[in-house]
């Protein structure tokens, strides 16, 4: 199977494909409009939700239904970098200073950091919520053809976002396959030798300036040729979506009374603050 990713920690984009166009599960035959209506409703609730034992328990059920899809649990595991690294650049901003018990105490330029187990708490609810949201993303990607998934936001966003959205997803193919022949040039060279940390930096950081400037001559070149193929400024997608089945608007109508029924015991605080 071809691959983009230049990473083993970045979603590789052709394997994310060929999930979607291949799966054989239960959730492959699930309407499009059930899934995004779910997604939409995990995400209203993952925001508005501070009980750390209530966050774990919808991550394990999200697992559940990942692995039940028969999707790939080591390469889940390795993505998780991107956003366990975007987590903790925002923990190192929030987490310091919130009221509660202190574990540790730091002094940075004569102010002094408290960190307490609040804000450990705080640290560990916002991990859950984005390993949450970012597990139930992929499964979607991976369980939903591509022409539904086009067809979907064509429906949802209107002009231009709906093509911004759809050039975008394509252009990504193009950019990162740019990237990893430029990672492996620069590795044929010698460029993989790790001389310094700041020699290692600047090759990089040139690599990826490089990539910068090509992807608007790529762009251009990519626009012209759709041009000359007829393009008009939209694409048409003239796909029929499945129409969610009686169960999924059974499993839509439950999903959506029990976030309505946290988000009323969350503003009477009816002890959702577990821990």
């Amino acid at each position: 199977m071809p691959t983009t990713t230049f990473s083993e920690h970045i979603p590789d984009l052709d394997l994310i494909t060929w999930y979607a166009e291949n799966n054989k599960s239960v959730f492959a035959f699930m309407s499009p409009w059930t899934k995004f209506a779910i997604l939409t409703l995990l995400v209203v609730l993952v925001t508005v939700l501070h009980s750390i034992i209530l966050l774990i328990s919808i991550y394990v059920a999200v697992i559940c239904i990942y692995l039940i899809a028969g999707l790939p649990a080591k390469k889940l595991i390795l993505w998780y970098t991107l956003p366990i690294l975007f987590v903790f650049s925002l923990i190192g901003i929030l987490v310091w200073g919130e009221p509660g018990f202190p574990l540790i105490s730091l002094k940075i330029f004569g102010l002094t950091a408290i960190l307490t187990d609040k804000g450990v708490l705080i640290a560990i609810s916002l991990l859950i919520k984005a390993l949450t949201m970012v597990t139930f993303s992929l499964f979607i990607l991976m369980t939903t053809r591509y022409s539904y998934l086009a067809t979907v936001i064509e429906r949802i966003f209107p002009a231009p976002l709906d093509q911004i959205f759809l050039l975008s997803y394509r252009f990504l193919f193009l950019t990162i396959s740019m990237t990893a022949a430029m990672l492996k040039a620069v590795c044929s060279r010698g460029g993989g030798v790790i001389y310094s940390i700041r020699m290692q930096g600047k090759i990089f950081a040139e690599v990826f300036a490089l990539v910068f400037i090509r992807s608007f001559d790529r762009a251009e070149r990519v626009h012209k040729a759709m041009i000359a193929r007829g393009y008009k400024g939209h694409f048409s997608m003239n796909n029929e979506v499945p129409a969610p089945s009686q169960y999924g608007m059974i499993s839509i109508v439950i999903f959506s009374i029990i976030v309505i029924a946290i988000l009323i015991a969350s503003q009477l605080k009816w002890g959702l603050n577990i821990l």
